[in-house]
């Protein structure tokens, strides 16, 4: 199972288990957190496509650290000129584990089964 899911203005394609890096996420370490902007969802080869969004499906996660990209180096010149300017930018990352993705079906499907067991026979 996996998704496409939109996280701080960038999509990314997420399975269970995974870690991803996206642009700094409120929260400290530890922090349990969800997104509910999946695009698509692909359920062991059912796919959902959101018009939008997916309705009812979820990713839950936590943040695991904070940390920095690689140095960018933006160097800047005029030929002839003397005009040599040299600036760098580090950005700013928060490391995701991907924990749980959940389905409306599934969830459906699962309290339909609960039910099912909890009915009693009738003799």
């Amino acid at each position: 199972m996996y998704a496409i899911v939109e996280i701080a203005g960038q999509q990314f394609k997420v399975e269970q288990n995974d870690e991803i890096f996206v642009h700094r996420l409120e929260g400290e370490p530890g922090t349990p957190i969800e997104f509910d902007q999946v695009l698509l969802l692909d359920n062991d080869g059912k796919i959902t496509i959101g018009k939008p969004l997916v309705e009812g499906s979820r990713i839950t996660g936590k943040i695991v650290d904070h940390v920095r990209g690689d140095k960018v180096v933006v160097f800047k010149k005029k030929r002839r000129k003397g005009y040599q300017k040299e600036t760098g930018h580090r950005q700013d990352f928060s490391k995701v584990l991907i924990e749980n993705i959940t389905d409306k079906s599934a969830i459906r499907t699962k309290k339909v089964k609960e039910e099912k067991a909890e009915e009693p026979t009738e003799q």
